[in-house]
This record gives structure tokens, sequence and C-alpha cells, in this order.
């Protein structure tokens, strides 16, 4: 009996020590992600709260977490004459969302015409994607084919055609759709679909997970995209969002000298006119919207990019 009784001892410890173990892993990863989060949180706060900063506040005591004295001032000078950050919100919405979908429809369809097998140049073809990651073409061809060759100058499509179509997020997509059986194209060729059946009923709905992971990352670069409309837009209607934030941050005089805000001036004292204020205030404007629309989007994270960049 009494042999008996000492291993059931051992037995009972053990597993105590390895949940206490457990539990301090636990811990330590949890503090880390804590970390990571906090990182990324409290710089977002902090622009938040100095945008509702009152100027002298922010001269004197610079930047801090729980102000002295809130102020409204720089929110109410854009929205007094709102016509010119509405305008390029209007353009900027435009760009992402008619960007995001042809960019889904070219990346898609190269996506998978690489994932077939019985595509004879796959090898060739996705070299040739690969190798346009590698290499860029310049800047001054670049602007000689969008301005002569194409005619996009002053038009609202030379800032979607320019990033319509990555080859990275080709081959993401490609690396996705090779993980679909193929077995299921030829069942469906079988009952007699063709290919642009099989693609629109049948890939498709099976790549949503890719899709929608990818179609966030293209809206985000549309959405943030400022050195195409400097390099091609001179029309002040066709200025989107962040290329108003850039020029309010580099010299806030060209806010001051538009007409739109002419009746503001009016009413502000330029000596206290909260320019620190503003341009944190127009940054949380542009980063509004992304911040709303992240979160529908983020179920699909993990299944959409791990699948589809275990295959290149």
């Amino acid at each position: 009996m009494t042999a008996k009784s000492v291993p059931a001892k051992a037995v009972a410890v053990q597993p105590a020590r390895a949940k206490s173990s457990f539990k301090w892993s636990n811990l330590i990863i949890h503090l880390i992600f804590i970390l990571i989060t906090l990182s990324m949180v409290v710089p977002l706060a902090l622009v938040i709260v100095v945008s509702l900063t009152d100027e002298n506040s922010i001269l004197h005591h610079g930047y801090r977490m729980i102000p002295d004295k809130l102020s409204f001032s720089a929110y109410e000078y854009f929205f007094k004459s709102p016509d010119a950050i509405l305008r390029a919100y209007g353009v900027t919405i435009f760009v992402a969302v008619v960007g995001t979908i042809l960019s889904l429809i070219l990346t898609a369809s190269m996506g998978y015409t690489l994932s077939r097998r019985d595509y004879g140049l796959v090898r060739p073809t996705s070299f040739y994607v690969f190798f346009t990651m590698l290499f860029g073409g310049g800047l001054v061809p670049f602007y000689i084919l969008v301005t002569q060759y194409l005619h996009l100058k002053d038009t609202i499509w030379a800032l979607i055609v320019p990033g319509m179509l990555s080859p990275f997020y080709v081959l993401i997509m490609k690396g996705f759709m090779s993980k679909i059986p193929f077995e299921i194209v030829e069942s469906a060729k079988v009952e007699g679909a063709r290919e642009w059946r099989i693609f629109v009923q049948l890939i498709l709905p099976l790549s949503k997970p890719s899709l929608a992971t990818l179609g966030l990352f293209i809206m985000f670069n549309y959405w943030n995209e400022w050195f195409n409309a400097l390099l091609f837009i001179d029309n002040e209607r066709l200025v989107p969002l962040q290329l108003l934030l850039v020029r309010t941050m580099n010299s806030l005089d060209f806010i001051t000298s538009r007409p739109e805000f002419a009746l503001v001036m009016s009413n502000f004292n330029l000596a206290n006119f909260p320019k620190t204020a503003a341009k944190f205030a127009i940054a949380i404007l542009s980063a509004g919207p992304m911040l709303i629309v992240f979160p529908f989007f983020q179920r699909f994270f993990v299944k959409g990019l791990t699948v589809g960049a275990i295959k290149g």
C-alpha cells in the first residue's frame, strides 16, 4: 500500500507545477500584447487630445494626455467653411471605392490565371510578375506615361489607374487560389460551365477571405495616397484629402489663402489661430473613416493573409 501511495503523490504534484508554469507564460504573453497595443493606441489618443487642446496650452505646456483647457476651435475652423474638406472627402471616397473594386477585379483575374495547373505559362508569367517588384521604371518615365500616353493629367483616373494592379497582391491571391482544389474546376467543366462562370460563381465566392483582406489593404493605399495627386492634379476640385493634409502641414498659408475660408477669416484672429491643433485635427478627419471601416474586415485577416502567404 505504501508503494502505491508514493506515485500517487508524484502524479498529483506534477500537473500543479505544469499549470503554474502555464499561467506565468500566459501572463508574459498578455503583457507583451498589452504593451504592443498601448504603443499603437496611446499615440492615436494623443493626436485626438492635442486636436482638442487650446493653442496657448500647447505652446506653454507641450503635448499632454490631459489638457489644461479644451478647445474645439480647430474643428470649428474647418467646418465653418467646409467646402474644401468635404470636396476632398468626396474625391478620396470615390477614388478609394472605385479603385478598390477595379483593383480587386484585376488582381483576382490574374491570380486565378496563375493558379491554374493547365495554364502552360505559369512559371514565366509568375517570374515576370515577381520581376516587376524588384525594379521600378523611374519617376520621369512614369510621369511621361501617365500624362503623354495615357492622357490622364488633371483627371480623376490619374489617382486610380497607377495603383490598380500590385504584383505583391497578385502573388498573394495566386497563393490563396492555389489552395482551392483543382478538382472543383474540373467538375464544373464536366457540368458544362465555362471559364467566366467558374471564375465568377465558384472561385470568387471561395476566395472571399482573401478578397476582403486585400480589398482593405488596397483601400488603405488609395485612401492614403497623395503623391500621385501632387504629380498629376492641378485642378483644386480634384485634390484628395491626403494632399490637403500634406499641404496643410507643410504650409498653413495654403488654408488661410483659400477663398472657401474667407468667412472664417473674418471671425478669427490669426494671431490666436490654432495652428498646431489644426494639423492634428485634419489628421483625425482624414484617418477617421478608415478607423471605422477596419473592424468590419478584421475577422478576415488571419484566414486571408496566412493562407495566401503560404504559397507564392
